[in-house]
């Protein structure tokens, strides 16, 4: 995807939500929630969420096995000289090491869960801040503000510029190996998406009709920009986060993939499961399939959620 296509996509999402009422005077966000539990795309992908979460949340109590147990190790294979598939007392069936599939995958949900949204908040809290300079510079910093935000957009823009997966990587390996690099690579690569898209809010706020008043009566800049135009330019920052998680854990899988995430193949998360069970995917496919399959729903039920709320903010589309 080119820079102009992401960029594009970004400023599109801040003009969708930029006004904080509709024609009727009803609320935006009140508008919003009244569309969404009208949209089978929102309550899907709101209930695969809440199972993730619950999953995430419960799942290291519920797991019948500790997910480190090798209790089965002699087992791994059956007479046949098969992997042992599911079966009563393992209904995911065993990995290499004896472990149960079905624990581990229990307990995984809270490594990934923990994962996203850690990756999601770094790259949501840096880029806001940059967003927020950048935006503030540029709607009432005059001369010299457009400057400061010239040069914050270009550093965002090369940032954009370069494939997310790579930037990702490149983060990784200078950090090292480890669960904490993971999450900070990740959130490095959300940090230019958040940071144009809250600045190009601020953008179409700072002309508005509230703006202007408040300026005529002599408010200061600073809060003017905090109390009046931030608080109305985070709608679209929030539709991106919740569509940002589903980004950081499909990334989060891939570092881990590539081995570049937690060190410890002990400690059960998705990535790590499906980056140990490549070397055995001719043998037992479905040691692989279970935390793919995970994976996929879970940024499945990010990504509808997201697109829904997309949807029901776009004035265009509201009834």
């Amino acid at each position: 995807m080119s820079i102009v296509t992401t960029a594009s996509k970004i400023d599109r999402l801040a003009q969708l939500t930029a006004r904080t009422e509709t024609a009727s005077g009803t609320s935006l966000w009140r508008e919003a929630m009244r569309r969404m539990r009208s949209s089978k795309m929102a309550i899907i992908g709101a209930v695969i969420i809440a199972g993730f979460v619950l999953l995430a949340i419960v799942g290291p109590w519920v797991a019948p096995y500790g997910p480190a147990e090798q209790t089965w190790r002699g087992e791994v294979f059956s007479n046949r000289g098969e992997f042992v598939g599911a079966r009563a007392e393992n209904w995911f069936g065993l990995d290499h090491l004896g472990r149960d599939m079905f624990s581990r995958m229990l307990v995984g949900a809270r490594q990934t869960l923990l994962v996203g949204v850690v990756s999601m908040l770094i790259g949501l809290l840096i880029g806001a801040v940059v967003g927020i300079v950048s935006g503030a510079a540029a709607t009432l910093g005059g001369k010299a503000g457009r400057r400061i935000d010239d040069a914050i957009m270009r550093v965002t823009d090369i940032l954009l510029a370069l494939p997310s997966l790579l930037l990702a990587v490149s983060v990784a390996a200078v950090l090292g190996q480890s669960l904490t690099t993971v999450m900070i690579a990740v959130g490095v690569v959300q940090i230019p998406v958040f940071a144009r898209l809250l600045r190009g809010s601020m953008l179409a706020q700072g002309n508005s009709d509230y703006v202007l008043a408040a300026r005529s009566l002599g408010i200061r800049k600073r809060r003017i920009v905090l109390t009046q135009i931030l608080p109305n330019s985070l709608s679209p920052v929030i539709v991106q986060a919740t569509l940002s998680l589903a980004t950081a854990i499909i990334e989060a899988a891939a570092l881990s993939y590539l081995g570049l995430g937690n060190p410890d193949p002990a400690v059960p998360e998705w990535g790590v499961m499906l980056s140990a069970a490549q070397r055995f995917f001719d043998n037992e496919p479905m040691m692989s399939m279970y935390p793919a399959v995970g994976i996929i729903i879970t940024a499945l039920g990010f990504t509808l959620l997201g697109e829904a709320m997309r949807e029901a903010l776009d004035p265009k589309l509201r009834g």
